[in-house]
C-alpha cells in the first residue's frame, strides 16, 4: 500500500515537534516535508534528537497531498489558502478558521480575516462532535486545547438541556501550551512554583467554545465564564466546568450512564468514575472526563482531562487525518499515557 504523503509547517514549534514524532511512526502515512524558517536546512534529529529522523528541515513545503499547518494566528491563512488552491488536504492547528464568523477574528484575534468562504466551508476538527463533516473535508480547523476539553466536558449535558444558560469553565494547564516563545511568564523561575489565573477579560479560545455548545444548545447561547490558569507543569490541562442543573430529579448514576452513551463511539474518550488527573493523560490521545452532581447546590460539576499537545493539538490533527483519509480513527495513536 502506498503512503500518503504528509507535511508540518512549521516543525519547530511544541505541536509541530508532537505532530512529526506522531507522523514518524504512523503505519499509514509518510512525513516526507517541514518546514521550520528558523532551523531550515538542518536534519530534524539534529534539531529535536529524540525523532531519529534524517528528513531535513525546509523553508517551504512541497510534495505533499495533505499538510498539516502549526502556525501562529494570522500567519496560517496566509499558507493555508495556495496549499487548497493546489488541491492539498489541510488540518489547520491555529486558530484562523476555528470561527464561523468573519467579524469575530478583528475582536478576537486582531486581524481582518483573508478568507470568509472558507470560514462557512472548513469543518471544526472535533471528531466526537462531528465526525461525518471531517471525513469528507478538505480543510479541518483544528480545536484549540482548552476547548477541547472544555466541550468535550459539557456537550452531553448541553445536548441533553440538562443544565442552565451559566457555565463557569475553570481550566489548568501545563507551560508547554505557551508555546517555544520565549516569553518571561513561561522562564523557570517565574513559571515554577507558581500558579496563576490570565485572560480574565476574556481569552480568545472563549468564543470557540461558545460556538460549539451554542450549536448542541436548543435554548439560547450559553453565557460561559472562562477562567484559565497557568500552572507549573510542562503538560496537561485540568478543566472543571461547572453549570446548574435544570432539574434535580436526575441521579448521579444516571449522569455517568448518560455520558457513557453519548460517547459509547469515541474511542479517545473515557468517562471515569472518579475525578481524573492530568499525569493520567501525559502523551495519549485520551480525554477522561468525570461528570458528578453537586445536590446540595443543585449544579453539575464535570472534570476533564487532556494533554494539551496530543488531543489538545497534534494527536487531535492526526485523529482527523485519519478519518480525512478514511483510516481507522485510532491509527497510529493507540499509545497510552506515559505515568507517572
Amino acid at each position: 500500500m502506498n503512503k500518503i504523503k504528509t507535511g508540518i509547517i512549521n516543525v519547530s514549534g511544541y505541536t509541530g515537534v508532537e505532530l512529526a514524532r506522531l507522523l514518524l511512526s504512523h503505519p499509514a502515512v509518510e512525513l516526507v516535508s517541514v518546514t521550520g524558517r528558523s532551523a531550515a536546512g538542518q536534519k530534524l534529529e539534529d534539531v529535536f534528537p529524540h525523532l531519529n529522523s534524517e528528513l531535513v528541515i525546509k523553508a517551504e513545503l512541497g510534495g505533499v497531498e495533505l499538510a498539516f499547518a502549526a502556525l501562529p494566528h494570522k500567519q496560517s491563512a496566509a499558507e493555508v489558502i495556495p496549499l487548497l488552491e493546489k488541491g492539498v488536504r489541510v488540518v489547520d492547528i491555529s486558530a484562523d478558521f476555528r470561527l464561523k464568523e468573519a467579524a469575530a477574528y478583528p475582536q478576537w484575534y486582531g486581524f481582518n480575516h483573508p478568507a470568509h468562504q472558507l470560514l462557512k466551508e472548513a469543518v471544526y476538527g472535533l471528531p466526537e462532535l462531528h465526525r461525518e463533516d471531517i471525513v469528507s473535508a478538505r480543510l479541518v480547523a483544528n480545536p484549540g486545547c482548552y476547548p477541547t476539553g472544555a466541550i468535550l466536558a459539557l456537550a452531553p449535558a448541553v445536548k441533553q438541556g440538562l443544565i442552565g444558560n451559566h457555565i463557569i469553565i475553570d481550566s489548568k494547564s501545563g507551560v508547554s501550551g505557551a508555546g517555544r516563545t520565549l516569553n518571561i511568564k513561561t522562564h523557570y523561575a517565574e513559571a515554577n512554583e507558581d500558579a496563576a489565573a490570565y485572560a480574565l477579560e476574556g481569552h480568545r479560545h472563549l468564543p470557540e467554545i461558545v460556538q460549539e455548545l451554542g450549536l448542541l444548545s436548543t435554548a439560547d447561547e450559553p453565557a460561559v465564564t472562562f477562567v484559565p490558569h497557568l500552572v507549573p507543569m510542562t503538560r496537561g490541562i485540568l478543566t472543571t466546568c461547572y453549570a446548574p442543573l435544570a432539574s434535580n430529579v436526575i441521579t448521579q448514576a444516571e449522569i455517568v450512564q448518560l455520558y457513557r452513551d453519548f460517547y459509547k463511539d469515541a474511542p479517545f474518550v473515557r468517562i471515569m468514575d472518579c475525578p481524573p488527573h492530568t499525569k493520567h493523560t501525559s502523551g495519549s490521545n485520551m480525554c477522561l472526563v468525570h461528570p458528578s452532581i453537586d445536590s446540595r447546590t443543585g449544579r453539575l460539576v464535570v472534570i476533564s482531562c487532556i494533554d494539551n499537545l496530543v488531543k489538545g493539538a497534534a494527536g487531535q490533527a492526526v485523529q482527523n487525518m485519519n478519518l480525512m483519509l478514511g483510516l481507522p480513527e485510532t491509527t497510529g495513536l493507540e499509545a497510552m499515557a506515559v505515568y507517572p
